[in-house]
Formats: structure tokens, C-alpha cells, sequence
């Protein structure tokens, strides 16, 4: 019999939605049942893709005897981390801060008042390897809860108050200047792995962030070392097991150093900030790898993460079923030579050379992660697509992974900009339109007629919960870049009407701190406010970069002022933990340039030249410069306010704080104008 999760839209909850425990979803009627029934709650976070959720599902939630004894003695909540990133966040940071580590599935218990008291993550049926079981975990907790109950509240009210003094340092008032992009430079060559590229030791994550960083600090400053840094991690990310060598996209992390073994897992967030990362990679360097794997990944989006109503959804598991029933971690995607034999016949030596396969296997019981360990060059081009095709063909008769297809706002956020630049990069009009698709279902379903955000949404059906920071900055990110690239200015409107929302509901307007929650959001025990980036960038950073964007293109200064303020952050951090705070970074070497503001006019995109003017403009490395295209007196971007023709034929106008030099007509001109230096 199906509990309370039946009727939610999210996927975790619905995975659940059949265990014999009976889950509350996070709401006030479970406290108010925890109140009348004298019982402490179990909150149970993870989200559908999660590997060791699934297991502890499996193992506790699905077993009847653990089920009647939580059912007995516990209020059971259930949480999807990635429809309520407040609430994880908040009970995470009281995870780390009790254990010194966290992770998914987390486990908390808390008091009617939605005080924590006790702490895990993943707990296994039998004791192990010095871990208690699950069921002593919960018979501790309730005789803690029958017997000390003093006890109990002292520790979760002293959790409370050390949590409210663990409020964000208050960031420096001036935004940061020169000084704190090179000091953060200097650090992240410190902490830099020269021989596999990537930062720091396994397990070994994506640095998108920080690669933008880089990749604009080259490219404002002319610094050799950091492209050098982003051109070979993104060859080695690309090159290793983490990139799908056959249908494109990059799975979540590596568990190795050498970018070969991965968690299988493939989330939309990072392959949307990916993508946009070799984009920019091939624009700054024209490495035909990087335009390769920037196609490949939008193309994987497309193909593997579009819904039916047009959004993207949120991930594809890392397990799937191996062919005999049993659900396994890479299943899908791994192969042993036998396998490759009897797909290829004589040509499977070929690919166990091209893709690095062993007789060993590079992963578990002899089976390979394909990776690409010699240039490309070296082997026939023809064979090797030929080798591929029938590789995919015969992988998508496996038993795919599950997807998680709830549409997350601020990954489609991040999504629609990569996707709008990609496909203007590359004269992909397809890549555009999905990326419009994507975000006309985020006005449609998400956005209310006040402006207001939902957090997701599934089915065309939107969410119950209300967007946090990352939402509201996302969105208009990926708004203003699809105003950029289509001209049309409606985009422009529905990224102003997001950001007013975070000046008015999420910032501190005595400091300009930024806070993950609105205002007028639901109180938790804190208010929870991180500007570092995680798996992406930190709303506080993705709005400082936002509100920069918006005001260059409007002339807003009060926009432009709250990404200063908003900035002052990276002064405080950039030098200290710049490897946290890359897209911060990545802001504040738009700031320092300007940002550049390029408005192109002309008859319409149609027309030849005006459309050679807008692309040239597009493939600006500039940091974060923002371009406006239309007729001339248009009226969709202020940009183009009193902008004319040059001579009769289209003209683009390179301004700084709408102060612009001579219009010109000549693409290669322009391109010189829209280099930072």
C-alpha cells in the first residue's frame, strides 16, 4: 500500500512512495504529528540519482521489520535535497560540523521543533567496519529520547545556537580589484595537478568554475598559465573515463586522480556548465577538441535529458540493470574485449587500442570505462566512427539508466545559456531552439504572475516548492544570454523581473549580503547563506555575476552597485579558497573588464552583414561582455537607443558604461574590440 509520497511530483519521493515505512513528506503536518504523538523525527535527505540512497533504501526502508520499528517509534520524513536545498543545506552544515563530514543519504533526528539532536549518512543493516547498524542507531536514539530527554533538548538546542553563530563573515565593502584575481591564480597553480590536470587528489571532480575563471583571467590579463591550466584539464577530462566516449556528456566525478573510473551518475548542472566551458575553450583557442566535446555534450542533453513539455531533467543514474536483474553501477557503460568481439568482429582490436580496453578491465570484474589514452590522429577516422556507431547502437539495447525527469529551475537556468551559445557558436539553429524551448517552459510552468520562481516541476505539472537564490540568479543567466544571442528582448524583461526579486527578497540591504532563502521563504532553524560554489555555481555569485550582466546591458546602476556589494565576497575568499569560489572569480574579471557592452544594428539577422557583425561579436573573449542586436531605434534593448546605421550598412558600437567608440562595419575591426586586451 503506497504512503504519503504517492501524491508528490518529485522522483526520489516516488521511490519511496511504496516502502512499507510510513514517509511524511517535509511538511508542518509532521511536526505537528511529532508534537501530538511525543515522538522524535527521522529526516531522510538524498535525491533519485543517488547511489547509496538506493542502497540504504534497499536494505532499510524496503525491510518490513525496520519499517514497523520507525513506523512505532518515529515521525519518517522524506526529502529530495534537490527540491529543498534549504533544508539540506541547513541540516548538512549541522552534519559537517558534528562529524566533519557529510554526504547522501543524510540521516538527521530531530525534535518536534525541528531541533537536531543526532547525525549520519549512509547506515548499514549489520554493524560494519566499526559503523553501527541502522537499527542501533534508531534504538539509541529512541532510548535517548524515552529515558534522557533533557539531555536530548540541551544538545539540540546548543546545535541551534552554534549554528546561528556560524553566520557568513561579512563581506569587504569595495569590490575586488586586481590584486585578488592574481592571488587566487597563484593559489589554484599551488594546488594544481600538472601531470592529470584538475585540482587536489581522488576523488576528483569537474572544476567548471574555476575554468571560466581561467579561461577569462587568460584572456583579460593574457596570463599563459592559466589557460594552460584550463586547455589540459579539459583535455584530461575529456580524454579520461569521466567523458562518455560514445554519446557524449560527462558523468558526475572521477573516484581516481587519472580521470578514469567514474561515479556514473550524469547530472544535468554539470553538462550544462560543461559545455558552456569548452565552448568557450574553442572559442578562445579554436582546439577541435573542444568544439568536438562542446557539441557532444549538447547534443547528449538534447537527446538524453530533454522532456516532452521541453525542459531538461535533472540526471541519469549511475546504476542500472546488468542484464541478469541485478541493478549495478556502470552497467551501462563499461565493456570487456569479449564484448567488443562480439559487436565488431574484426575490428574489435582497433577499439581496444582507440578506447584503452585491458584484458584487466580498468574497472570492476574485468570490464573497461572507455577513455581515450593516444591522439585520435593515429588510427582511421572512418573505422573509428564506424567502431562508434556500432558500439552506441548496440549500448542502447542494454537496459538504460533510470532518469530523474523533474526540471530543476536553475539547471535549466544554466542549460538554456549553454545551449543558446553553443548552437550560436557553431551555426547549430537546433541547439537555439532548444534552449528557447527550455526556457519558454520555465515562464510557462515556473514563473507566477508575480515573477516568482517554482523550484521544479515534472510533467508540465510545477512544483509545490518556492525557488531559492540559484533559481532566481540561473534563470536570469541563461535569460540574458538567450537575449544576446537571439535579439530579442523580451528575455531581457524576464531577467530584469527575476533580479528585482533578488535585490528586494534576498539581499541584505544594509551590507549587500546575499541569502539563499527569500525573505518571506518558510523559517528554518537558520537562514541558510553559502557563497561558495558546490556541483555549481553558489547563488551569491551566480547573482553577482547576473545583476553585472543585466546592468551593462541596461545601465541600471542599481544593479550594477548590488553586484559590487555582492562581490565584495570574492575579496574576502578569492585568495583564500579560490578553488570555492570560481565563478565569483569569473564575475570580478568582468567587472575589472568593464564588462563590454556591443550593440549591433541592422536590417535584421537575416541580412548577411548584419548577421557576420553579430556573430563576431558573440565570439568576444571579453569577460562577460554582453551584446544587443536589432534595427535601428529599436526599442528591446536600451543599448540600442539612438545607434544608426554607419553609411547605410549595419554597424556595431563597443561601449563601456554606455560610453561607445566609433561604430564600425568591418567584422575584423569588431573582432579586435571585443578582445579583453
Amino acid at each position: 500500500m503506497a504512503n504519503r509520497l504517492a501524491h508528490e511530483t518529485s522522483p526520489y519521493l516516488l521511490q519511496h512512495a511504496d516502502n512499507p515505512v510510513d514517509w511524511w513528506p517535509w511538511s508542518a503536518e509532521a511536526f505537528d504529528e511529532a508534537r501530538r504523538a511525543d515522538k522524535p523525527l527521522l529526516l531522510s535527505v538524498g535525491y533519485s540519482s543517488c547511489h547509496w540512497c538506493h542502497v540504504m533504501a534497499h536494505e532499510s526502508f524496503e525491510d518490513q521489520d525496520t519499517a514497523d520499528y520507525l513506523n512505532e517509534h518515529f515521525v519518517s520524513v522524506k526529502v529530495d535535497r534537490e527540491e529543498r536545498p534549504d533544508v539540506d543545506a541547513v541540516y548538512m552544515e549541522a552534519v559537517q560540523a558534528a562529524t566533519g563530514q557529510g554526504g547522501w543519504p543524510m540521516t538527521v533526528f530531530l525534535t518536534p521543533d525541528a531541533e537536531p539532536f543526532y547525525f549520519g549518512t549512509y547506515f548499514p543493516p549489520a554493524p560494519r567496519h566499526g559503523m553501527p547498524s541502522f537499527r542501533q542507531i534508531l534504538e539509541g536514539v529512541r532510548q535517548a529520547w524515552s529515558t534522557r530527554r533533557d539531555e536530548v533538548g540541551e544538545v539540540a538546542g546548543k546545535i541551534v545556537r552554534d549554528l546561528a553563530q556560524r553566520e557568513i563573515v561579512r563581506q569587504a565593502a569595495e569590490a575586488p580589484g586586481e590584486q585578488e584575481p592574481a592571488q587566487a591564480l597563484l593559489g589554484l597553480t599551488r594546488e594544481y595537478d600538472p601531470q592529470r590536470g584538475g585540482f587536489g587528489g581522488a576523488p576528483k571532480f569537474p572544476p567548471s568554475m574555476v575554468l571560466e575563471f581561467l579561461l577569462r583571467h587568460h584572456a583579460r590579463t593574457g596570463a599563459e598559465g592559466a589557460l594552460q591550466m584550463a586547455q589540459d584539464t579539459c583535455e584530461r577530462m575529456a580524454r579520461g573515463g569521466l567523458y562518455d566516449q560514445l554519446g557524449g556528456g560527462f558523468a558526475r566525478y572521477s573516484v581516481d586522480r587519472d580521470w578514469v573510473v567514474p561515479h556514473f551518475e550524469k547530472m544535468l548542472y554539470d553538462n550544462a556548465l560543461l559545455c558552456r566551458v569548452y565552448a568557450h575553450l574553442w572559442r578562445a583557442t579554436g582546439s577541435d577538441l573542444a568544439r568536438r566535446v562542446a557539441l557532444e555534450t549538447a547534443d547528449f542533453m538534447v537527446r538524453e535529458l530533454r522532456t516532452a513539455e521541453g525542459g531538461f531533467a535533472s540526471a541519469l543514474d549511475a546504476d542500472s540493470d546488468d542484464g541478469t536483474g541485478r541493478h549495478v553501477e556502470g552497467a551501462y557503460y563499461v565493456w570487456t574485449p569479449e564484448q567488443l568481439r562480439e559487436v565488431l568482429g574484426d575490428d574489435a582490436e582497433l577499439a581496444v587500442q582507440y578506447f584503452g580496453v585491458t584484458d584487466e578491465g580498468t574497472f570492476e570484474h574485468g570490464r573497461s570505462v572507455l577513455q581515450l589514452p593516444q591522439t585520435e590522429g593515429v588510427f582511421d577516422a572512418e573505422k573509428v566512427a564506424s567502431v562508434k556507431s556500432r558500439l552506441l547502437a548496440k549500448r542502447a539495447e542494454r537496459p538504460a539508466p533510470g532518469r530523474d525527469d523533474k526540471v530543476v529551475a536553475a539547471w535549466n537556468g544554466l542549460a538554456v545559456a549553454a545551449l543558446a551559445e553553443t548552437g550560436a557558436y557553431f551555426g547549430r539553429p537546433d541547439l537555439t531552439e532548444a534552449a528557447l524551448g527550455a526556457a519558454d517552459l520555465l515562464v510557462r510552468v515556473h514563473l507566477d504572475e508575480h515573477a516568482r520562481l517554482a523550484r521544479t516541476s515534472k510533467d508540465g505539472r510545477v512544483g509545490p516548492n518556492a525557488g531559492v537564490l540559484e533559481d532566481y540568479a540561473d534563470v536570469a543567466e541563461g535569460f540574458l544570454a538567450l537575449a544576446s544571442v537571439t535579439g530579442e528582448g523580451v528575455w531581457l524583461d524576464f531577467a530584469g523581473l527575476l533580479l528585482d526579486h533578488v535585490l528586494t527578497r534576498f539581499t541584505d540591504p544594509e551590507t549587500g549580503a546575499l541569502y539563499d532563502t527569500a525573505s518571506d521563504a518558510e523559517q528554518l532553524i537558520r537562514r541558510p547563506q553559502d557563497p561558495t560554489d558546490n556541483a555549481a555555481p553558489s547563488g551569491w555569485t551566480a547573482a553577482a555575476g547576473a545583476l553585472l550582466s543585466y546592468a551593462a546591458h541596461t545601465g541600471s546602476e542599481a544593479h550594477r552597485t548590488a553586484a559590487e556589494r555582492a562581490l565584495g565576497i570574492v575579496k574576502t575568499l578569492g585568495p583564500r579558497v579560490p578553488r570555492f569560489i570560481g565563478w565569483g572569480l569569473a564575475a570580478a574579471e568582468a567587472l575589472l573588464d568593464g564588462p563590454k557592452e556591443v550593440a549591433v544594428v541592422g536590417p535584421s539577422l537575416a541580412d548577411g552583414a548584419t548577421a557576420a557583425l553579430h556573430r563576431t561579436a558573440l565570439l568576444g573573449t571579453a569577460p562577460g561582455a554582453v551584446v544587443a542586436l536589432g534595427t535601428p531605434g529599436s526599442d528591446e534593448f536600451p543599448l540600442l537607443a539612438d545607434r544608426t546605421l554607419l553609411g547605410g550598412a549595419p554597424a556595431a558600437y563597443v561601449c563601456r558604461d554606455f560610453t561607445c567608440d566609433a561604430p564600425t562595419a568591418d567584422p575584423e575591426r569588431l573582432r579586435a574590440a571585443v578582445k579583453a586586451r
